[in-house]
């Protein structure tokens, strides 16, 4: 690399750190809930991006609070077990012996791995589901022939926010249980969306595998960059928005309702997407407001 190319280089540098600079002071203290999952929870390499972008966030002074589904290492465990997947209308079901199996991979093996990483990357993390300290009392979700799949009945954050003030990151899995202590699993963007509420969040993420929210799903360039709960409505009874989308959008609209400033739907494909998203101008996903 020539000299002249070094600086360039190093202008640049400059440049992507100015640049975040205002949001660095703008979002210290406050908390960001990050649902974590899809390809960055299964490449190697983005697994370990994500957990240095996690801990630069929480270095700057934000209070990273990640929320984690595990559906693939789920049916690698079924597969293992002789358990055949089922699913219905986009549900998993769960009877018993299911159940066991997604509390035995959420709750202990992805649960631990990523505080693992996490406190290798230089925080603290602390690996949490929702029956921890009273944090989610689940109900039974109002589909049909699912079993124990559950909905959020009521959130008590006292946990997290005691873990967060003292700069532990805390690592929740998706898993919960009722008043009679029957575990169910949840939806990990449900449990993301409805702790930000519970918090106060600033910001609600959630890592996919799409750029974020299309017009057309087959065509990147259709990316929308920032709408408002208003069109987010319009945008799902207009039928433009379908599929596992749908859920998603729905949950940051609900967020946003309750009081989080943003929802940002993002690729979790794209190395250290959560830093691009959160402290650049020009951000990668889809920033949702009220």
């Amino acid at each position: 690399m020539t000299t002249e190319q070094l600086q360039i280089d190093s202008a640049a540098r400059v440049r992507v750190l100015s640049e975040a600079l205002p949001y660095m002071q703008r979002f210290a203290g406050r908390t960001v809930v990050i649902k974590y999952g899809g390809a960055a929870m299964k490449d190697g390499s983005l697994k370990d991006e994500v957990m240095r972008d996690i801990v630069f966030m929480s270095c700057v002074g934000i209070r990273p609070v990640v929320v984690h589904g595990g559906g693939p290492e789920i049916n690698t465990w079924l597969g293992k077990l002789n358990i055949e997947p089922l699913f219905k209308n986009g549900l998993r079901v769960t009877d018993a012996a299911t159940m066991d199996v997604v509390e035995m991979v959420l709750v202990g093996r992805l649960n631990k791995e990523i505080v693992s990483l996490i406190n290798t990357a230089g925080a603290l993390a602390v690996g949490l589901c929702g029956k921890d300290g009273g944090l989610i009392t689940a109900k039974p979700s109002e589909a049909e022939g699912v079993g124990f799949v559950g909905e959020v009945g009521l959130v008590n954050p006292k946990l997290i926010e005691v873990l967060v003030s003292q700069n532990y990151i805390p690592v929740i899995s998706s898993v919960a249980a009722d008043e009679t202590g029957q575990p169910y699993n949840i939806n990990a963007d449900t449990v993301a969306g409805e702790l930000a509420a519970a918090l106060g969040a600033e910001k609600l993420v959630l890592m996919t595998d799409t750029p974020g929210l299309m017009k057309d799903f087959h065509d990147p360039e259709s990316l929308i960059h920032k709408l408002d709960i208003r069109e987010a409505r319009r945008l799902i009874d207009a039928g433009i928005v379908s599929g596992g989308m749908i859920p998603k959008l729905t949950c940051c609209v609900r967020a946003l309702a309750m009081g989080v400033k943003a929802a940002h739907i993002i690729d979790g494909r794209v190395s250290h997407a959560l830093l691009l998203e959160t402290f650049t101008d020009a951000g990668i996903g889809t920033m949702l407001v009220a």
